[in-house]
């Protein structure tokens, strides 16, 4: 699929490996029960992308390595800038020089998320610099401009398996559906460039019915009924595609976070399922 890639800018980006942050000691999770556990931020080395996302002891918890940079201007800047798939190289601490691979954002806290090897993530600290190759704002397909996409790194974009069918569908795989109704925090937000919406899973009937005890840090999800060109909110018959990027929350209205990448309100982008199919498989 022909995109307009060669036009695109590559900027360098940078922020320090945040500390964890929890807010309060305790808060109330949706059955009004008292939770106090790990969450946002810091290096987590239990947890990476194709781990599961939702049989942990957490709440929005990033795997990987989560940065920001500490002026808040820069750390907008590098929210809008990095994509997933970017390369991030670290540029001081015991393993100056290794890379990574961007696997997502998560708005509110504005943190950049990136997955390392486990041989590298034991030699970082807090503080340690990374820098990212960001490439990907303002991606487009040439032939399909009603398709917007978003948050992904265009060399990335290339290597999913896209397929367009007689009637110029394009065909995306996605690990699971969902359905608009299951969509909640993050909905209506200005900027999807810089951060996530999340899955609500406080209702275990769907759960089961979506199969989605089973979400995986970095698995493709089709989102139906929603556009999100413009902050993503309900439309019948739009349908947006993202990826998973934080664990579930217990908080009202918050779940397992999602990227969007791809968004249409034309009817012509579609999916098909791929239930293996997961950002790891890239990386």
């Amino acid at each position: 699929m022909k995109t307009n890639k060669d036009k695109l800018i590559t900027h360098a980006a940078s922020g320090t490996i945040a500390h964890p942050t929890l807010g309060k000691s305790y808060w109330t999770s949706f059955d009004g029960q008292a939770i106090n556990v790990p969450s946002v931020g810091s290096i987590t080395y239990d947890i990476e992308v194709g781990h599961n996302c939702i049989d942990l002891v957490g709440d929005h918890v990033e795997p990987g390595v989560s940065i920001r940079n500490n002026d808040k201007a820069n750390n907008m800047t590098l929210n809008h800038l990095a994509c997933i798939g970017n390369i991030a190289t670290i540029t001081s601490g015991n393993a100056k020089g290794a890379t990574g691979f961007v696997t997502g954002k998560h708005g509110g806290v504005d943190h950049v998320i990136i997955h390392f090897e486990q041989d590298i993530i034991n030699q970082l600290v807090i503080g340690d610099n990374i820098q990212i190759k960001t490439k990907g704002l303002g991606l487009a397909l040439t032939d399909y401009p009603q398709i917007k996409l978003f948050n992904l790194d265009p060399n990335l974009f290339e290597e999913i398996d896209i397929s367009v069918d007689v009637n110029k569908r394009v065909t995306v795989p996605v690990t699971k559906v969902l359905p608009a109704h299951l969509l909640g925090a993050g909905l209506g937000s200005a900027n999807i460039q810089i951060g996530d919406y999340d899955i609500m899973m406080h209702d275990q009937t769907e759960n089961l019915k979506y199969d989605l005890n089973s979400l995986r840090f970095g698995d493709f999800v089709a989102i139906k009924d929603h556009y999100a060109a413009f902050g993503p909110h309900y439309k019948k018959d739009s349908l947006s595609i993202g990826v998973v990027v934080h664990s579930n929350s217990q908080s009202a209205g918050h779940g397992p976070g999602v990227v969007i990448i791809m968004s249409d309100d034309s009817n012509t982008l579609d999916y098909k399922l791929n239930p293996n199919l997961n950002l790891r498989d890239f990386i």
